[in-house]
């Protein structure tokens, strides 16, 4: 039974690192929910390995993403200055509200947050490219642009960055989420830098990738603290993420815009549903 677990963990880290490494999630958005929903796992030592599985997803994934010349490093860099403390503060709360007893609160929290992401995925599917922003002062001065060679495209594609200031707020606020969810805060690093930067969504997907390993680590170094970072659950799922997220890093390249964002939107419906359902039992 041992055995079947392991495998079974590290076939469910497989499928989380491969989705997360072409949505820039870090799969800690899909491996925490089929942690606690289906295999039972307690929510706060499901965020801790997830916590660990995204550092590896980032180091993999980020760069590989380097190297292909998807992830902009000045972006991502110059962001993680707001992202870092938001993780702290997010893993704080993740243990006070744990040994509060108000982990259904945050299954349900979670799970409302997957749904507040989709209208703003499903809105850009038909961009491709989207049109780039005005760029701001800051994103002028701090050179917040660059360009790719688009494999579907046939192209090469140039970009600049725009509105830098909601941006900054928006990573901070994935911090947060990061270290009270264990899931990289991947879903608003693509919204900051896919809608408030107006990069385009695979170099917004290969810099979050970049950017995620940071925060994770920030916010793990306190549930290891706290106890809640179990290595025999870990293990497998680190040892999964990573196999998935290279495999992601070979497929994304060659995929649409349009492709990435309809990777992860279906299953961010369902683990949301199930999530609020057993935060609502938990409540019960």
């Amino acid at each position: 039974m041992f055995l079947e677990l392991v495998l079974l963990l590290a076939a469910i880290a497989v499928a989380a690192g491969l989705v997360g490494s072409l949505a820039g999630i870090g799969g800690g958005l899909v491996l925490v929910p089929v942690l606690v929903v289906f295999l039972q796992v307690p929510f706060p030592e499901a965020v801790g390995a997830s916590a660990l599985t995204i550092i590896a997803t980032s180091t993999t994934a980020g760069a590989t993403y380097v190297e292909d010349r998807l992830t902009n490093v000045r972006v991502g860099m110059l962001l993680e200055v707001a992202t870092v403390p938001g993780a702290f503060v997010g893993a704080a709360l993740t243990i006070v509200a744990t040994r509060s007893g108000l982990t259904a609160v945050l299954l349900v929290a979670l799970g409302v947050l997957l749904l507040a992401t989709l209208p703003g995925a499903l809105s850009r599917l038909r961009a491709e490219p989207p049109a780039p922003p005005t760029p701001d002062d800051l994103s002028r001065r701090w050179r917040l642009g660059g360009s790719y060679f688009d494999r579907q495209l046939h192209r090469s594609v140039e970009y600049h960055g725009g509105r830098t200031r909601p941006a900054f707020g928006i990573m901070f606020g994935a911090g947060i989420i990061a270290g009270l969810f264990g899931i990289g805060g991947g879903v608003l690093k693509v919204l900051a830098l896919d809608r408030a930067l107006g990069l385009p969504v695979k170099v917004a997907t290969a810099t979050s990738n970049f950017m995620i390993g940071v925060t994770a680590a920030a916010g793990v170094a306190l549930l290891v603290g706290a106890g809640y970072v179990d290595p025999v659950l870990a293990a497998p799922l680190v040892v999964g993420s990573v196999v998935g997220s290279y495999a992601g890093t070979r497929i994304l390249p060659g995929l649409s815009n349009r492709s990435v964002r309809l990777v992860f939107v279906p299953i961010l419906v369902a683990f949301a549903f199930g999530l609020i359902f057993r935060g609502v039992l938990g409540w019960a």
